[in-house]
């Protein structure tokens, strides 16, 4: 069953309506429930949200029959409202509740690194609300008790949204989708930074700073307080037009492919460059070191090396789209693999690491299929039927290869512990990566 709360009440099976509660009141009682599904509501707290300060002598016992009309109606579809600790609670089932969707969404983009993935998980969050959450069965006051989270959480991921889109390079679309919520918000700071910064990448400077005066103006005179520290330098640096603003950041060591950041050819052999997917193996983390930040990006990148075909990139996503668990269990797979590979071409004694690899190449061996390609040349290739594993079993049967090869024992790290990228030295006589970024410095010793 589908639990609509994100805007007026509504319940629906298999894409019918249902009719549940025949009263205003038991609406908003199961809204309260569904809430907090999973969760114990006491029924003096349910007395105390549905009629505030003023309960009814009979409150307990209209609650009690609410419940009753609640269960006879939702029996039939498999929500079970239970009695427990002088309480109710909705228990955990097959039913669907947009406000639970929402959290756990909101909460999934907020720890996603990709920026292009976190945009999605937003967009599909945010795509839940249909308004003013239980905006037919509750009033003003109700809403706020009950639903102030989720209205502060809502407003969060719009902030964040507009962030990861203007990394994106998205300011255009920024620029005009928040300017309804400034409307409503216009001293929330986080909003106008990120409208600011998406009309200075459109060509309106004027309008970001006349936004900036206005909000200035707006915080002294309601509030009291001047823009925060954040919203000020920003201000400053666009007075001073610094160039740093014109675009989103990129990650260092970066060069783009599709729609997506992706490290630049280090080593000369592709499981090498899997190994070199995060940039400052031996040090500190870099700002955007970790390539394998999302799964498109793990897609593309196996694409760009040759290890799939482009038409299996776009099936991949497409699929990593309808299957985002999948996805990203695939790509801490992944992720797993390339920790267990470097530390196998690095320290070749290592047993724990070589038998790690070799579960996944003799995986990937038992899943592919030899087949003849657009060059006319036959190799081995994934099975499709390996789904979003796909790369990964693309980059082990490569990985075999090379440990199989004598070219292994050229293998090489570059020795600044800013780095830890690794290549192939066949001439023994270089101690730096070729790209010479981190041992600049010091090259008289050799590169």
């Amino acid at each position: 069953m589908d639990f609509q709360l994100l805007g007026p009440f509504a319940a629906h099976h298999e894409g019918r309506p249902v009719p549940v509660g025949s009263r205003r009141q038991e609406r908003c009682l199961l809204a309260v429930l569904l809430l907090h599904a999973g969760r114990v509501v006491a029924t003096e707290r349910l007395i105390d949200l549905l009629w505030d300060d003023t309960p009814p002598a009979s409150a307990r016992a209209t609650v009690h029959t609410y419940v009753g009309r609640l269960r006879a109606a939702l029996k039939p579809y498999g929500v079970i409202i239970a009695s427990k600790h002088d309480g109710y609670a909705v228990e955990h089932g097959q039913h669907r509740i947009d406000a639970q969707e929402f959290t756990s969404l909101a909460g999934r983009a907020a720890t996603a690194a990709d920026p292009a993935e976190r945009t999605r998980l937003y967009d599909d969050a945010l795509g839940l609300w249909r308004g003013e959450p239980l905006a037919d069965v509750a009033d003003e006051r109700l809403r706020t008790r009950l639903g102030g989270t989720l209205a502060e959480l809502r407003l969060s991921a719009v902030e964040q949204r507009a962030e990861a889109q203007l990394a994106l390079g998205l300011h255009d679309r920024v620029a005009a989708d928040l300017t309804p919520l400034l409307d409503e918000h216009p001293t929330r700071e986080r909003l106008v930074a990120a409208r600011m910064t998406a009309l200075y990448r459109s060509g309106r400077q004027a309008d970001a700073l006349r936004l900036y005066d206005g909000t200035r103006t707006l915080l002294a005179t309601e509030l009291g307080i001047e823009p925060n520290r954040d919203l000020r330098t920003l201000h400053d640096r666009m007075l001073h037009g610094d160039p740093r603003l014109d675009r989103p950041p990129g990650p260092v060591y970066a060069v783009r492919v599709d729609d997506q950041w992706l490290p630049w050819s280090t080593s000369g052999h592709p499981a090498l460059e899997f190994c070199n997917t995060y940039a400052g193996w031996g040090g500190d983390p870099l700002p955007g070191s970790e390539w394998l930040r999302g799964y498109a990006a793990f897609a593309v990148w196996a694409g760009h090396l040759d290890l799939i075909e482009e038409r299996t990139v776009t099936r991949l996503r497409d699929q990593a789209v309808r299957q985002p668990a999948e996805a990203a269990a695939a790509l801490d797979e992944a992720r797993r693999f390339r920790t267990d590979l470097y530390t196998c071409l690095t320290d070749p004694q290592d047993g724990r690491a070589f038998k790690a690899v070799a579960g996944v190449v003799e995986d990937a061996a038992r899943l592919s299929v030899f087949t003849r390609g657009e060059d006319g040349l036959a190799r081995w290739r994934p099975s499709p039927s390996t789904g979003l594993r796909l790369p990964l079993y693309a980059v082990a049967r490569n990985a075999a290869e090379l440990l199989a090869d004598a070219r292994r024992f050229t293998i090489r790290t570059c020795s600044s512990p800013d780095c830890g990228w690794l290549f192939l030295d066949e001439s023994g006589r270089r101690r730096w990566c070729s790209l010479a970024t981190c041992g600049a410095k010091r090259m008289p010793e050799g590169c």
